[in-house]
């Protein structure tokens, strides 16, 4: 996981230069919606795509991370299926409902199943290096989604230049990066971790979250602001010194957030004396996200080592999916 996290500015290159390559086919149909369908490592990019071009789409975007499709879904709806694999069940069944309902159909894959069914129905179909854990490759994964946004003329091709930039910002700033990481996770190790962000970022924290699940092995949860502070702020009466808050912070997040956070932060240093802020770096609202992704990512590989954890093994995933093979 070390090595494949030190490469997550070379895996962005990759991935552009695979989007500018994919043969893609024009649709004459209207887009009215779009339904991303993915879970995990696999969906957490169409989580924060729909965040960080959310004021620039024309049409709803929602991320499905369950069996089947909404009812919505018609031959107006583009449906993104994204399974690094292609045998996620859960997706392989919306495409398939997706297909029933005459949705325009588009898939980002390493292969597999989903591969194969793109391929019979002459769908759009990104495809991109195979054989790693999905969340490692989530520079892939964001990357295509910004291509097929684009190809659908959902969003300006504009957005490509912040990712080569955020491509350029990562690589300058490797070792800064990771000497801040390192520092976080000494200062959080052993705490229970709760992670907040501006709403606009809770697809960032999320990924977070879900770092340290997979690959520290530890439990911790993540809310955004405003509406962490109409319920779960009250439930802070009962926090104490054993867990660890980590603020993740954005210049792009909402002025009136700012303002709100700062106060919770006051709020949760009478409960606790682990408070980290993380700030982003870099021009763009996509390149703060991918900054702080990265951070992130190194923080929960550094507390794997402190866990004396694998950060690749998956075993429990694993079981549950062999016995629901069986079913």
């Amino acid at each position: 996981m070390r090595s494949l996290i030190e490469q997550f500015p070379e895996f962005l290159a990759d991935a552009i230069e695979i989007g500018k390559k994919a043969e893609l086919k024009s649709t004459e149909n209207t887009i009215e919606n779009v339904v991303i369908i993915g879970l995990g490592g696999s969906g957490i990019g169409g989580t924060i795509i729909a965040q960080l071009v959310a004021e620039q789409l024309a049409v709803p975007v929602v991320v499905h991370k369950n069996y089947g499709i909404p009812n919505f879904v018609d031959s107006s709806t583009l449906l993104i299926g994204c399974s690094y694999s292609g045998n996620t069940e859960e997706t392989l069944d919306a495409v398939r409902a997706a297909k029933k309902k005459g949705a325009q159909i588009a898939c980002i894959t390493s292969g597999g199943q989903l591969s194969s069914i793109a391929n019979e129905n002459g769908w759009n179909c990104i495809r991109v290096p195979g054989g790693n854990p999905p969340r490692s490759m989530f520079a892939y994964s964001l990357t295509q989604l910004f291509f097929l946004f684009i190809h659908y003329r959902l969003i300006s091709n504009n957005h490509l230049v912040d990712v080569a930039a955020a491509q350029n910002l990562l690589q300058k700033n490797r070792e800064k990066i990771q000497e801040r990481a390192a520092d976080v996770a000494k200062e959080i190790n052993g705490k229970r971790i709760v992670i907040y962000s501006d709403n606009g970022f809770s697809g960032v924290a999320e990924r977070f979250r879900q770092q340290l699940n997979e690959n520290s092995k530890q439990l911790a949860w993540h809310h955004a602001l405003p509406e962490m502070n109409h319920n779960e702020l009250v439930g802070w009466g009962g926090g104490d010194d054993s867990i660890g808050v980590v603020l993740l912070r954005s210049a792009f997040d909402n002025p009136r957030t700012m303002i709100r956070m700062d106060l919770s932060k006051k709020i949760f240093s009478h409960h606790t004396s682990t408070i980290i802020e993380l700030h982003a770096h870099g021009e763009s609202l996509i390149e703060q996200a991918f900054y702080l992704v990265l951070l992130c990512d190194w923080v929960s590989l550094f507390l794997a080592e402190f866990n004396g954890v694998d950060p690749i093994e998956i075993k429990v995933i694993d079981f549950l999916k062999s016995e629901l093979s069986k079913v």
